[in-house]
């Protein structure tokens, strides 16, 4: 059995401490030009606001960094990378057996056994150390965000106990049949009808969109209509097409669905 707990980090990149950043730089081995740009980037920043004709004082900033910034992927792989590796020591020594996916404030911990109490307490020891370090970095975990799915390899009925996380400040979560996340939608075997499904519902809906531009004057010629259905359609119901196509899986299923959206296109 394979279980996850997906995790949110609240409010990531306005509370990026800069000293923890100058930290970071000052125990890493970079250029000392790389260190003197960002030191001179993060340090004695201020602000000030402007409210029509009011205009406030200016306010020394030290934490935050502007998430439509060019340096905030870089700086976020930045803060996140210490506090990773300090994790995964820490479950190695607690011989947590635990894998770790982050996706820059989302994250996922990966536990696998037989046991699903088993699975479940490696969940709450690792969530317990990851709350924890996040705390010590300045950040907090957004605790309404956080899920749990399992993945049972057995074809009978699965009826999973509840993970209670009260105990770090948390929720009693409720593993769900399906699951949704970052635009992926999960069932327990994997076999993403559902997916497929929503995608596919996506797609024809905006072949009924299009269609409406058949009433306008001029209409539509052939050209135009290939040139809309694969910039507009096929994208939509191809989303995330790797999940369910590959090597020797069955596709009869989500090719009919997919011949549905071309001939409702075609028509």
């Amino acid at each position: 059995m394979t279980s996850t707990l997906a995790f949110d980090i609240a409010q990531f990149f306005p509370l990026l401490n800069h000293q923890v950043f100058l930290l970071i730089f000052r125990k890493g081995e970079f250029d000392p030009k790389v260190k003197q740009f960002f030191s001179n980037y993060l340090v004695e920043k201020k602000i000030q606001y402007f409210w029509n004709n009011f205009f406030s004082s200016f306010f020394n900033v030290d934490v935050g960094v502007g998430q439509d910034s060019t340096l905030s992927p870089i700086l976020s792989v930045l803060y996140l990378a210490p506090i990773l590796h300090i994790l995964e020591k820490h479950l190695k020594i607690l011989k947590i057996p635990i894998s770790i996916l982050s996706f820059v404030n989302y994250g996922f911990l990966i536990a696998q056994s037989k046991s699903l109490t088993i699975s479940n307490n490696f969940l709450f020891c690792s969530y317990r150390v990851i709350s924890s370090l996040l705390k010590k970095f300045e950040l907090i975990l957004k605790y309404g965000k956080t899920e749990v799915f399992h993945f049972p390899r057995s074809n009978g009925v699965f009826d999973p106990s509840l993970l209670d996380l009260s105990a770090l400040g948390g929720l009693i979560l409720c593993p769900r049949n399906i699951w949704r996340y970052l635009g992926f939608i999960f069932n327990r075997k994997l076999s993403f009808c559902q997916h497929i499904n929503h995608y596919a519902n996506k797609a024809i809906l905006t072949v009924k969109c299009i269609k409406i531009l058949r009433n306008l004057v001029c209409g539509l010629i052939p050209h135009q209509k290939q040139l809309l259905y694969r910039s507009c359609i096929l994208p939509i119901a191809l989303y995330s097409f790797q999940l369910w196509h590959y090597n020797k899986v069955p596709l009869l299923y989500s090719l009919k669905t997919l011949n549905k959206i071309q001939r409702r296109a075609a028509i």
